[in-house]
This record gives structure tokens, sequence and C-alpha cells, in this order.
């Protein structure tokens, strides 16, 4: 029998106002999707569509007709899939214009493919053999606040902090910087940066000279996406080394990706699977980074467990060991319960514990 594929929207509420350059969020709007086949009863692909407000290019207001016209397709054409034929049904069912449906439909059938277990890759992490190193991020919100989120990573073992920047005066941006600088190391403790591009095209080189100060191992997007020569001259010429993300969102096409890098010459670059296009997508981008010699990482979107346990499986299939972004699955009151964990910084897979799967109506 062919596979069938069905969805249902979910509101995940966050457990605290999460802040940055470009607003704050207090609920995430996703959807999941479920394949499967009546000739296997009990197998069913999980995966998850979540269009990242204000960022992902297909955050439109009729996100949920296209899902539904692309389920309709896709359960029209009587389809099978296989590792051989993967690629061809998302490049000819799933517009690459609705990257967060290729990345949910494509982790769905992953999952299917693999038994339907939530074991989208096979590897020491989904065998719980082995955790990825994480930074802890620290969202935007008053001095106090950010001090205390700040506390709370490094109780918790983190050993990489990634500060959210751009959004509150800088001179407290600052201020917490230089605290953590006093009381830790480069060595002890790395601090990444985040802008979400919030730094002017006026102000950028003095800021960046600024936080060059506190030894920082990297700051992402410090100007706003679009401005490549401006991009470039940052890049070649700030103190702190530069990690492109939101440059990279709604490039699809393999030569403007390489494009993309060899003009800029970013030290990283910052993979969000769920942003470009999926894995096949995302594979694309580090084999063109590895062929420039630019280093990345890879992090979540905000997605539900579902999202973020597929991204940790496919992170962990690289042998990458700077600390990546995947700490966002404590984010949310009802989020769904999983076997992903936190320790020491670290994220784990224990594959003894079970899933709490989305309800279907």
């Amino acid at each position: 029998m062919p596979l069938k594929i069905t969805y249902q929207p979910h509101t995940l509420v966050f457990k605290k106002e999460a802040g940055t350059s470009r607003g704050v969020m207090t609920e995430r709007r996703s959807w999941f999707v479920k394949i499967t086949d009546e000739e296997q009863p009990g197998v069913e692909g999980y995966g998850e569509c979540a269009p990242l407000p204000g960022l992902s290019v297909d955050d439109r207001p009729d996100f949920e007709q296209q899902l539904e016209s692309i389920c309709a397709l896709f359960n029209e054409l009587d389809l099978e899939v296989f590792p051989f034929n993967l690629s061809i049904i998302l490049e000819q069912v799933i517009p690459e214009c609705f990257p967060s449906i290729r990345f949910g439909i494509e982790t769905a059938l992953l999952d299917y493919m693999n038994g339907g277990e939530r074991v989208i890759y096979k590897n020491d992490f989904s065998a719980g053999k082995k955790g990825i190193l994480m930074n802890g991020l620290i969202w935007m919100g008053s001095y106090e606040d950010m001090l205390a989120q700040v506390e709370v990573k490094l109780a918790q073992g983190f050993s990489t902090l990634k500060m959210k920047v751009g959004a509150i005066d800088f001179e407290q941006e600052l201020r917490i910087l230089d605290s953590i600088r006093k009381r830790f190391s480069p060595e002890e403790i790395t601090l990444r940066v985040d802008a979400n591009g919030a730094f002017s095209p006026e102000d950028v080189q003095d800021k960046l000279r600024r936080l060059a100060a506190f030894g920082l191992h990297s700051i992402e997007q410090p100007v706003k996406a679009g401005q490549l020569e401006l991009m470039a001259e940052v890049c070649a010429s700030s103190p702190v080394p530069v990690a492109l993300d939101e440059e990279l969102i709604g490039i699809f096409d393999y030569r403007e990706k390489f494009a993309l890098l060899k003009k800029i010459q970013p030290p990283f670059i910052i993979l969000k699977p769920g942003l470009l296009g999926g894995f096949q997508h995302t594979k694309e981008w580090i084999e063109i980074a590895n062929r420039l010699n630019i280093g990345w990482w890879i992090t979540s979107a905000l997605e539900s467990n579902i999202g973020l346990n597929a991204i940790a499986q496919f992170t962990a299939s690289f042998n990458n060991e700077l600390p990546q972004g995947l700490g966002t699955g404590q984010l949310y009151h009802n989020n769904l319960e999983s076997p992903l964990r936190i320790d020491n910084g670290h994220l784990y897979y224990n594959s003894a514990a079970s899933w709490e799967l989305p309800f279907f109506v």
C-alpha cells in the first residue's frame, strides 16, 4: 500500500518570554506530520514543520493551506520511499519555498524508513552511547534577568555560553560580558554572542571592537542579511570571528550557496535545518564550508522535541567538536516528553526512555 501523510497543528507555550533583537515570543506554532502505511501497522514516522515567525521564508498567512495542499499531493501519488528515491520525493512534491515543510516531511520519511522508532539517524548519540556538547543560550531580557540566566547555565555545567545582544542597552550587555570574564578566562568559559543583525553599518565596527575585549569565540550575524559587500568587509576586518546565520536562509541553489560563501569568506556558518530546507540542503552547506575551510555548527530553530531530536541525531552524524546549539527542548510548558536530556552541558538520548507522541485528531 502507498504511504499516507496527515498533519496536526500544535501551539508550544514558552515557560518565559524569549527575547531577541527581532522581538519577544511567548508561543510558537508548529505542525506535526505523520506518515503511515496500512500494510505496516504500528510503523509511524513523525516530523515537524515549524516556520519561525519573521525569519522563515515560508512564514506566511496561508502556511497551513499550503501544507494541506502538499500533503494532498503526497497522498495522491501512491508513494513508496527508499533511500534511493527520498531526494526525488522531496524535490518533486515539496517546493523549495517551503523549507520547514520539506524538513518536517524529510524527518517523517527517515523515521518511517528506520522503523518508526524516532531514530532518524543511527549513530552513537541515538543509541544512547554519546552526548553532544552544547552552548547554553542566554535570552535577551533585563540586566538582572540575563545575569540570572548566566548563573543557571553555569550551574548546569555549560562551558560555552551564547548571549543574545542588540536589544537592551549595549553598555549593559557589555557589563554582563565583563562580569563573566572577571570570573572566568576564555580557557574556562567560551563566550559567543548573537546580534541577529541588530548592528547598523555605522556602528558595527565600533561595537565589534568593544566586544573583542572579552575574548569572544564568535559573533553571529552582526548586521542584517542581504548586505553582501558590507558583510564581506565585516568578516575581513572584524576582531571577533563572524558566523553567518540569517544570511543563509532562502538560498537553495548549490551554486548560489557556493558563491555566497566564496564572496563573504566567513570564519563560521550556523546551520538550522528547519530554516534551510532539511538535511539534504544542510549537507550541501557543510560540504561547501568544508571545501572553503569555513567552520560550522548546527542549531535548532525553537522546534519541539520532535524536530530537535531529528536535528540532534543528524548533528551527531558528523565529527564536529564545536559546541552545538541544541538546548531549546526545555523552553516550553507543553513540549512532548522525550528521551532527550541535558547533563553537564551535553545533550543525551536515553534510548531506554519512551516518547510522548503528538495527538492526531
